[in-house]
């Protein structure tokens, strides 16, 4: 177990999802279940092109998620929304969480620090697994509703790379609870997330110390 220690200053810790908390991507097996085989099929089949274009980096992440969220969630009613997240975060996720990360994340908590996760994945059912974390805040990428059901459309940017320090120093801006300055935790698994890395003062990549970088998106 981690030792505790006195602090000089308050203390965040920012956990990326995807990778970090869990095993894997979350997104993917979210719409699978909740669409069923044939309709998330047909979701991939008509964000082919956007997916494919990305991958060759020829259009941005923002771009190639927007399109299969759109195809995959338009029109979908809030509370079917909430019925997919209940059984996605009781009867998939428990055998997905890292349990090295959950226990790091355990550590912050009894120390007092203020917990956040900063994740590229949708607050439809993000912020159901940062209640069941007790986290104090969750920064995802949010998708709009019209009417009690789903635009299929972002609300905010996707929360990837750069836009995670936004969403991290907008929310500590906001926040009259943190006091300021802060010492900040991060972690993270993927290229995504080394701007976020690089913004602490102390970094864990892919449960390893990581020493900042300049590349990266």
């Amino acid at each position: 177990m981690y030792a505790l220690e006195e602090k000089a200053l308050p203390e965040v810790a920012a956990f990326d999802f995807d990778g970090t908390l869990t095993r894997r991507d979350t997104l993917l097996p979210y719409l699978r279940r909740a669409l069923g085989w044939p309709r998330f099929l047909l979701a991939v089949l008509q964000s082919a092109p956007w997916l494919a274009a990305y991958a060759c980096r020829l259009i941005s992440n923002h771009r190639a998620k927007a399109r299969l969220l759109r195809v995959s969630l338009r029109g979908r009613k809030t509370a079917e929304v909430v019925h997919w997240t209940e059984d996605f975060v009781k009867n998939y996720l428990p055998a997905q969480f890292q349990p090295e990360a959950l226990a790091r994340l355990r550590w912050h908590q009894q120390r007092g620090d203020w917990c956040v996760m900063v994740s590229a994945s949708p607050g439809i059912y993000l912020h159901r697994v940062g209640q069941d974390l007790g986290l104090h805040a969750v920064l995802c990428t949010e998708l709009a509703e019209e009417g009690h059901a789903l635009t299929g459309s972002m609300l905010t940017r996707n929360c990837h790379g750069p836009e995670k320090v936004l969403r991290l120093q907008a929310w500590l801006a906001d926040s009259p609870a943190v006091a300021k300055p802060v010492v900040l935790h991060a972690y993270g698994d993927s290229p995504g997330d080394i701007p976020l890395l690089n913004l602490a003062d102390y970094a864990h990549y892919q449960g390893r110390p990581w020493a900042r970088k300049t590349s990266g998106t």
